[in-house]
């Protein structure tokens, strides 16, 4: 298994800023990835993602493999010709959308059972089914080991479990993975909220030996300040020299907190579900377009990103495509959101290098606080 090759070019704090080189383009790092969970960024054309800056997009592995399906996903060419992108592609495992989607599903040591939420149709998702979709059908450049990511609040021993659980699958997800040229298998740390679960995890994994290595299992439940202090105590047990992803992850001010504790990777749904129901993300905090105040707003949402939707239409003119019920209203906003948030990284990286990281996340909170 060769890693890419993962350069980091300057530190501030426990922050770093540098560069995944796939076989498939750069990945500047911290990055953002935005979600395409059917093979689109929803409500967005390619060429519309790629301008905002993007590098890379997530897929997700249990809505692709329920439809169009993975033997067709073959026959298609792969995602990446499917959908006309040609820049690197993370895929989830699954197991998350099983345990949070779908019908009737049984959790067993070798793998889960589960009914579809589209059609109740039966599947089986083990460690090795979900590295042959990901890797042989689908063709990610980077691939997520299988794991179980229980909802928290939950009791320790069944965080325990699960964590343990994972650990195995993780090892399986390795060996089903083997070694492969132009891909990368990333491992997942879980145990929920407690120091000690999270510290035997981290060590197992990075003992076993990964390309990568993700933070699994927060942004479900836990809270802002509870994920952090997690954070804390990952993230250093983790190589220097391999990036770090947080799953899921999140709201502005989670991604700029995580970036000073040295994650290097992101994903989340919400700009472009925000977009859809009509908030744009700003750094004073999320604006809802629909409120009477923007009716005669002229103003642009944010003149300083360079993309269309950001600098050239007017609040009024938003304001006025959710009222009227207008699709546009929604790609517009959508694609503010999705260049926002690459806007933001952009940010966070030119800090690290100029080692103002720390200025730069005490302005951010002081201007959402002010808000």
């Amino acid at each position: 298994m060769t890693a890419f090759p993962f350069e980091i070019s300057a530190r501030s704090g426990a922050a770093r800023m540098g560069v995944l080189r796939t076989t498939r383009g750069d990945i500047r790092t911290p990055a953002f990835m935005p979600v395409g969970t059917a093979g689109t960024v929803k409500g967005l054309t390619v060429e519309q993602v790629g301008s905002t800056g993007a590098d890379i997009i997530l897929g997700n592995t249990y809505h692709l493999m329920l439809r169009p399906g993975g033997e067709r996903m073959v026959k298609l060419g792969g995602l990446h010709r499917f959908m006309r992108w040609d820049k690197p592609i993370l895929t989830d495992s699954g197991g998350y959308q099983v345990m949070s989607l779908a019908q009737l599903r049984k959790l067993d040591a070798d793998g889960v059972t589960f009914r579809s939420h589209i059609d109740g149709n039966q599947h089986r998702l083990t460690p090795e089914i979900a590295i042959e979709i990901q890797a042989d059908q689908i063709g990610a450049d980077i691939v997520m080991q299988l794991d179980e990511c229980p909802a928290l609040p939950a009791p320790r021993q069944d965080v325990e479990k699960a964590m343990r659980l994972s650990l195995d699958w993780a090892g399986r997800c390795k060996r089903a993975f083997g070694d492969r040229e132009g891909q990368n298998l990333f491992a997942i740390v879980q145990g929920g909220v407690d120091p000690e679960l999270r510290r035997i995890s981290a060590q197992a994994l990075v003992s076993e030996g990964f390309d990568g290595y993700a933070i699994g299992g927060l942004a479900v439940g836990e809270g802002h300040e509870a994920m952090l202090a997690t954070l804390d105590v990952t993230a250093p047990l983790l190589p220097q020299d391999r990036p770090r992803y947080l799953m899921g992850v999140g709201k502005p001010l989670d991604i700029v907190e995580s970036v000073a504790r040295g994650i290097d990777m992101f994903d989340c749904v919400l700009p472009t579900r925000s977009g859809r129901h009509g908030q744009a993300w700003l750094d004073g905090g999320p604006l809802n377009i629909t409120n009477a105040r923007y009716a005669e707003d002229l103003s642009p949402l944010d003149p300083r990103i360079d993309c269309p939707a950001s600098r050239d239409y007017s609040k009024a003119y938003l304001h006025h495509l959710f009222k009227a019920g207008e699709l546009l209203g929604q790609v517009l906003l959508s694609w503010h959101n999705v260049a926002y948030y690459q806007f933001l990284m952009s940010r966070l990286r030119d800090a690290i290098a100029q080692d103002t990281l720390s200025k730069f996340v005490a302005d951010f909170k002081s201007g959402l606080a002010s808000d």
